[in-house]
């Protein structure tokens, strides 16, 4: 991260020479392929409103043809659908498939999974051929998670086999990678460090943002491939002031499209928050009006699938006065829906809010593996991010009392009040964050969880060793 200094309040000097705010944004000119689809929406809501028949069908929802056994079929492909999800046919008809991606992002259409379109461009279409068909099957979109999402078009064959379900997996197994809560991590493994840097003095930020995919290790023996935001999980953390701007050059190094959606910005989603396809780039400005602990992510559909899959950070605004500390550290809480062993997460688990493991900073139990050593009565303010994508959190940390909690942008309990108050957690939905501030005063081991006490023994645990550890073994782990 660099940064160049700017006066308090509106910036006047911006990157590239640019001498007023805000600035223009690379990648905000309208696309070709923007107009073809909002036009191809256009139509199909009118016809949609209207009743207009847009081709002319049989009695079995395809178009009429000369050829006997040969039944050809309009589909659009959607964000995220097939439109019609099923058509009708004989045993033994041959089936053609006019395709149009009628969505803001690519699609494709296959039938189980390896024969039918190339990957189509918003806006674009292709006629296939499937050849004859005498058993019922089904055709979907082969972009991760969209299968899952509901981009199927299942083909009924009069007389035919049942087609088979979603699911990958053989009834009674399944091919998801398994945690192992006993195991420990190589002697090599390092923990993320929670440590949080202070804001820059500057008061203009400028960053770089690669997205990608990257096989990671999530517990001890497990991997995944992981969906990134500079191949980090959990992404970078960005930290500033109020007023402060954030130019942030965001690139898609990956295999699919993504996004990026921060929530300390003002901004339309169709805009910065846009999908970019592999190799493609924009810049996403921003000027941080407010104060908060702050949740980004990608917005790609299904944005389930991106977040639940590792894409998301946090934005942390300083509010005007902070006190002094001896440690600021960062947790940031979501959840694992395990797919295969280097494989992506399981878009049906997160539909489910299925979870394998809740954790903290990405990693199954890791300060419990390498507990954050601080000294007795040391001052620790704790911030806590809840990515989800779907998981509460009740923030405690066992054997100490928070005197200051701040939540979304406000102080609930400061140090010194008349009522001297203490809180015992942080309550947080997804998607909302804060911190807290606390000592630990006697040497020895604090337990951090969540106390929503079903998801320590899924990973949501960890530890601060205050001092050296006691030579009697007591509160060891």
């Amino acid at each position: 991260m660099t940064a160049t200094q700017s006066p308090p309040g509106r910036p006047d000097t911006h990157p590239e020479g640019v001498s007023q705010w805000p600035l223009p944004r690379r990648g905000r000119e309208t696309p070709v392929g923007m107009v073809t689809v909002a036009l191809f929406s256009l139509v199909a809501l009118v016809a949609a409103l209207f009743g207009l028949v847009l081709y002319a069908t049989d009695d079995r929802g395809g178009t009429s043809t000369a050829a006997a056994g040969t039944r050809t079929f309009d589909i659009e492909l959607g964000d995220l659908f097939v439109r019609p999800a099923s058509i009708d046919i004989d045993a033994g008809d041959t089936v053609i498939l006019n395709v149009t991606n009628g969505g803001a992002v690519p699609h494709d259409l296959m039938l189980n999974g390896t024969v039918g379109t190339a990957m189509l461009a918003p806006g674009a279409s292709e006629t296939v051929d499937l050849g004859a068909i005498s058993a019922s099957a089904e055709a979907w979109c082969t972009v991760p998670g969209h299968r899952e999402a509901g981009m199927v078009l299942a083909i009924n064959v009069s007389g035919g086999v049942a087609a088979p379900g979603h699911s990958t997996d053989t009834p009674g197994t399944s091919t998801a990678a398994v945690i192992d809560a006993t195991a420990a991590p190589s002697p090599d493994w390092t923990a993320f460090d929670p440590t949080l840097q202070p804001a820059p003095g500057a008061t203009e930020h400028q960053v770089s943002f690669s997205m990608d995919e990257t096989v990671i290790e999530v517990a001890p023996g497990v991997t995944q491939e992981l969906w990134t935001f500079e191949g980090q999980y959990p992404g970078p953390t960005l930290r500033g002031k109020v007023g402060d701007v954030f130019t942030v050059t965001v690139t898609n190094d990956g295999q699919i499209g993504h996004s990026i959606d921060f929530h300390a910005s003002k901004t339309p989603m169709d805009v910065d928050m846009r999908t970019l396809q592999p190799g493609e780039s924009l810049v996403y400005q921003f000027r941080a009006d407010y104060a908060g602990v702050w949740m980004y992510h990608c917005g790609t559909a299904p944005a389930l699938h991106h977040i639940g899959n590792g894409m998301f950070g946090a934005v942390i605004i300083d509010p005007p006065t902070l006190a002094p500390v001896d440690h600021e550290v960062l947790f940031v809480q979501s959840e694992l829906y395990l797919g295969p062993e280097a494989g992506p997460g399981d878009l049906t688990k997160m539909i489910d809010e299925d979870f394998d493991a809740v954790v903290f900073n990405g990693y199954h139990n890791q300060y419990v593996h390498q507990p954050i050593q601080v000294a007795p009565g040391d001052r620790i303010r704790a911030y806590v991010l809840d990515a989800g994508p779907s998981e509460n959190s009740s923030w405690h940390v066992v054997g100490t009392i928070f005197d200051t909690v701040y939540k979304e942008g406000e102080y609930l309990l400061i140090p010194g009040s008349a009522n001297r108050g203490g809180a015992q957690a942080l309550d947080l939905q997804p998607a909302q964050g804060g911190f807290v501030e606390f000592t630990l005063d006697e040497q020895g081991k604090y337990a951090i969880v969540t106390h929503k006490f079903s998801n320590p023994g899924k990973g949501a645990l960890g530890f601060f060793q205050a001092g050296e550890p006691l030579s009697d073994g007591a509160g060891s782990h």
